[in-house]
């Protein structure tokens, strides 16, 4: 009985460990992790991790574009930084859309919430009004695209799957206009601001 007894507190404490490990990991992390264990040991291991890896952070990034899209719709003092946040939530929706749409075409799981650090880009920007909200989201904005659009022209050029591969292609035309308008918005947030 003992025995018994000292084993299911064992594995309890196992359990808890294994539980406090994943709440230590975020989103994006934990979505990976699933997919390469449905991909281990299989042919396409290799080429399902690297799209694991793309999906997964597109998905974040743009749960954040939607988030903080709405978020510069409130709180965006000029009406060029609320209408970017507009475009950027009804853009951003419907590429998440796709994004959904393909991943469970390829059976990949996707993170049902964003990773670490687009939450503390979300959080950061929550705390600031007014022009120092256009400024910092405007600059994210610009940083932010600069990043994606390595990130869809990498998936682009190197995704083995060829529906994915024109989805990427697609996103980064979009992406490129997002970025271009993100800096002339920077550009008149820092001129009225000056």
């Amino acid at each position: 009985m003992k025995k018994i007894a000292s084993t299911g507190i064992l594995v309890a404490a196992f359990l808890f460990g294994m539980s406090s490990c994943n709440q230590e990991q975020g989103a994006v992390e934990e979505a990976q992790e699933t997919n390469e264990q449905m991909a281990e040991d299989t042919e396409m291991e290799d080429q399902m991790t690297h799209m694991s890896d793309f999906m997964t952070k597109a998905a974040s990034g743009g749960m954040m574009e939607v988030e903080l899209g709405k978020l510069a719709q409130q709180k965006g003092q000029m009406k060029e930084v609320k209408d970017f946040g507009s475009m950027m939530v009804k853009d951003h929706e419907q590429v998440n859309q796709e994004l959904r749409s393909h991943a469970s075409r390829l059976n990949i799981t996707l993170p049902d919430s964003m990773g670490q650090d687009h939450m503390d880009h979300v959080k950061e920007l929550r705390n600031k009004t007014g022009a120092e909200f256009d400024r910092a989201y405007m600059d994210l904005m610009v940083s932010d695209h600069e990043e994606d659009i390595e990130a869809f022209e990498d998936a682009a050029n190197n995704l083995e799957d060829a529906q994915l591969k024109t989805f990427a292609s697609n996103t980064v035309t979009k992406l490129r206009q997002h970025h271009e308008r993100a800096k002339q918005v920077k550009d008149m947030v820092d001129k009225k601001n000056r």
